[in-house]
């Protein structure tokens, strides 16, 4: 089986491949840079960057606020308006002292 032989079992593939190879090169020509597209896009990037630590950051002094109470925050809230009779009775001996 010479050369020519094998080229053209193969022919489909070749093409394919080079139909592949000349997409990519004209998608990399015409792309705007990657430098381009971060100079567009800082200000997004940042803000984002800002509010995710801000969230992280009040997320975090939230749980240490709810960890210092010993209980649920709003449980005795919700206690209230269910109408355990306990609790309601410990907040009136409590007004009363």
């Amino acid at each position: 089986m010479d050369i020519s032989e094998k080229l053209q079992q193969y022919r489909y593939h070749i093409t394919r491949a080079i139909v592949v190879l000349l997409s990519f090169s004209l998608v990399l020509y015409v792309a705007p840079r990657f430098l381009t597209i971060l100079a567009y896009f800082w200000p997004l990037f940042v803000s984002t960057t800002v509010f995710l630590v801000a969230i992280l950051a009040f997320g975090g002094i939230s749980k240490l606020s709810t960890e210092d109470h010993g209980e649920k925050a709003g449980e005795g809230l919700l206690d209230y308006v269910a109408g355990r009779a306990e609790h309601i009775q410990e907040a009136q001996t409590l007004l009363r002292e």
